[in-house]
């Protein structure tokens, strides 16, 4: 099955899936209401998984070159004694959002993408002619307007009651680590062109302890007598720049489609930052739509095929996620954080080590 495609969101999901089309046969048109590839943005782990469907996408080999590999990662206690480890041989690849942006548009897409073109009216691509599409693509992110189209109705983002912060500072790092303390976590990973990756989850209830100090001061306040390794970070974090956001998910749908419409990515699975999964699965979600309207002989058929393989799949992401969230940023019972995050390393350097083996890397 091929026809005309109008996808709506021009971000990872929305780029990757119109490349995953156009490769597949199909006329596509991105509508984007940012004006261009975004210029800032800090690292994204692309899992084995993940870098198969890059690799079918054209792009798996930039991505690899110009990105940091990790083969694991250590979680840590503020003094910095490890609490658990993360190991396997199937490397992951941490690359910048801007630079993953750029390896999907260039060379498929410069035509393709409408830059400041917001859909306003939703019965324009979903009334009753559809315009002339044969198939639309919700890939509008978490506050997706396509979503209430699939669901029948409004379906709200869930509250983490965690807020995030993250940026990056000069200086390169070797290692992915994560530091858990109470209430709070900080990560530092790799990124490419000599730079280190930062990020912090904060509990809403601590961050109303230390409200009304600029974010500088409380990074510093609540992170500035850890290790080192998150001490040093901190330190140059406020004049770089510091990106601070609440964290939601989206609660699990019944549906990703409807007649000839289809959400992917934070669209249909928005989820914690916590196991670092959400682009590489909406990355996954493209290869498999594209391939699910390959084998089918219309895109109905095709969809059904698409939320078989991808919804359930996606929503225990989503789960995982959302536990780890909650146990990563306890502010009590220490051991039980430590046994369960021993618990989900262990499930981790599984996952990796199965996504390995059907990548290639035994």
């Amino acid at each position: 099955m091929v026809g005309r495609a109008v996808v709506v969101g021009a971000g990872i999901s929305g780029l990757a899936v119109g490349r995953a089309l156009l490769a597949a046969g199909w006329e596509v048109e991105l509508r984007e209401r940012a004006h261009g590839l975004p210029e800032a943005g800090t690292a994204l782990g692309m899992w084995p998984e993940a870098l198969a469907a890059l690799d079918a996408l054209g792009v798996g080999d930039r991505v690899r070159h110009a990105g940091a590999v990790q083969h694991g990662a250590a979680f840590l206690r503020p003094d910095g004694t490890e609490i658990a480890a993360v190991r396997t041989p199937a490397p992951a690849v941490l690359l910048s959002r801007p630079a993953l942006h750029r390896f999907l548009w260039e060379g498929k897409l410069e035509d393709a993408v409408r830059w400041g073109d917001p859909l306003e009216d939703l019965a324009e691509l979903t009334g009753p002619d559809m315009s002339d599409a044969d198939l639309v693509v919700g890939a509008d992110g978490i506050h997706s307007r396509l979503r209430s189209v699939v669901a029948g109705q409004e379906v709200r983002p869930r509250e983490l009651r965690v807020t995030a912060f993250r940026g990056t500072v000069p200086g390169p790092v070797e290692t992915t680590c994560e530091t858990w303390g109470p209430g709070r976590l900080f990560g530092v990973t790799p990124q490419e062109s000599g730079m280190a990756n930062w990020f912090a989850a904060v509990r809403d209830d601590l961050l109303d302890e230390c409200s009304g100090l600029p974010d500088d001061e409380l990074l510093s306040t609540l992170f500035g007598d850890w290790h080192p390794g998150v001490r040093d970070v901190v330190a140059l974090a406020g004049s770089v720049g510091i990106d601070r956001r609440r964290i939601f998910d989206l609660p699990p749908l019944r549906s990703w489609h409807r007649g000839r419409v289809v959400i992917l990515g934070d669209a249909a699975h928005a989820m914690a930052p916590n196991i670092g999964r959400g682009a590489c699965e909406a990355i996954i979600d493209a290869v498999v739509l594209a391939e699910a309207l390959s084998v089918s002989a219309t895109v109905e058929a095709g969809l059904r095929v698409f939320d078989r393989r991808r919804r359930r799949a996606a929503q225990r992401v989503v789960r995982a996620s959302r536990l780890l969230s909650r146990v990563s940023t306890a502010r009590r019972l220490p051991e039980t954080r430590r046994r369960a995050l021993r618990v989900v390393a262990g499930l981790v350097s599984s996952s990796l080590r199965r996504e390995g083996e059907r990548s290639g890397h035994p």
